[in-house]
Formats: structure tokens, sequence, C-alpha cells
């Protein structure tokens, strides 16, 4: 998953509906711009496995762009519905997610550094740049990386399809929610292996062992008569 402060393609394609053009906002210092746009959710919005917003579905983006002396500061907030499984009773779910987001997109100098002083890395040196900016490309920003990051952050790791789920039956699977007085008999471990053993006997081995004495004993205890 990539993340927001990962350095970004040299190229940004301005049709794409993450990528904003802050030329209109300009650079003085105080200058804001409020934005609102509604885009199609990137794939892999989510949680893998668990809780994540369908490719394609709606995105409501609110923004805030503000020129400060260092590049442009962005603030938002996204609004989506996010589907997922209940990990309680594996029901379907959908759960509306809002998340807030603040970047700092940086004016780069004409000497290869950014507004910051900090200078970008060449591709033969073992200096990394520095992961916390995100360069201004002739003046645009993506801001796909960033929304990723807010929106995973925003949603629940166990998502449930409500509060009180019961869950299902651990014995049989059975949703406790459509059946909220099953359960089943509990049996004590330690009776268990003498209730299989009494189950095991025969009828006639049962009246045996009751007192039934085998007829060779009833012959030696008339003779001690």
């Amino acid at each position: 998953m990539p993340k927001a402060g990962s350095a970004l393609s040299t190229r940004l394609d301005h049709r794409n509906p993450l990528v904003f053009d802050t030329h209109e906002l300009g650079r003085r210092p105080g200058a804001l711009q409020r934005l609102t746009r509604e885009v199609a959710a990137p794939a892999d919005l989510g949680i893998e496995g668990v809780i994540g917003v369908p490719e394609g579905s709606p995105v409501e983006l609110g923004l805030r762009l503000e020129s400060v002396m260092e590049g442009v500061l962005v603030t938002g907030t996204a609004r989506a519905s996010a589907e997922g499984e209940c990990v309680r009773c594996l029901e379907p779910l959908r759960q509306e997610v809002a998340a807030d987001f603040q970047e700092m997109f940086s004016y780069p100098s004409s000497d290869g550094s950014d507004a910051r002083g900090h200078r970008k890395a060449a591709a033969d040196d073992d200096a990394e740049e520095d992961e916390d900016i995100i360069p201004l490309e002739d003046g645009m920003f993506d801001l796909e990386p960033v929304l990723r990051d807010a929106v995973v952050l925003a949603l629940p790791m166990q998502p449930v399809c409500r509060e009180d789920c019961a869950g299902l039956c651990p014995e049989c699977g059975v949703s406790l929610n459509d059946n909220p007085d099953h359960h089943h008999e509990a049996v004590d471990i330690r009776w268990a292996a003498l209730q299989g053993l009494a189950d095991s006997l025969g009828t006639g081995e049962k009246d045996d062992m009751s007192g039934d004495a085998p007829q060779s004993a009833r012959a030696a205890e008339k003779q001690e008569k």
C-alpha cells in the first residue's frame, strides 16, 4: 500500500479526478481555496478481506487548500460507504466512513531542492529522500496516496453489523441473532468417560452387575445351607 509520503510520479495526469491543480490558488501566503468533488473510489481502498470502499463507488471530498511559505497545506474530509463482513456473525455489512486528513505539498525550487531546503536524492545517491515531504509537480498534487492512508486508518479492524451482535453458536454455527434461545446441553467432562462406558454395556451385562448371580453361585449357596 503506497504511503502518503512516498515520492510521486514525475508526470501527473490532470485528467485524473484525484489530481488537483493549485495554479488558481497562487503562491501568496494566506491564500485559501475550498473545493468539493465527487470521485470514483480507486482500487483496494480499504483493508483486504475485511472491509473497504468498493472500487468505482462514489467518494465525496471536501478540501481546503491554503498557500503557505513552504507550499500548499491541504486539509480535507472524505466520505464514502464501505462494505465488508461482520467478524461475529459473518453477515455482509455496509458502513459509512468519514476520514479526515491533512498533508503538506511543498514547492520545488530551481536548484533541485524543495522549499524547506531538502535536496532531492540523485539516482546514484545513497541518501534517501525525506518521506515526510511530497513535492508539487507543475503546480499539481495527487491526493490518492493521502486518501488511501486516511480511509484505511478510519476503517474498523474488526467490523460488526451491530454493537450487540451475538455471533454464531461455536458448536453448530447457528446464528444467535436469529435464535437467541439456542443452546446445547452441557455435559460434565468428568462424567463423560463413565457415561460412554455405561452406554457400551449390553442389557445382560448390566443385569449381571446389578445382582443376578450365576446358577453355580446359587448351587454353592444351597450346599452351605
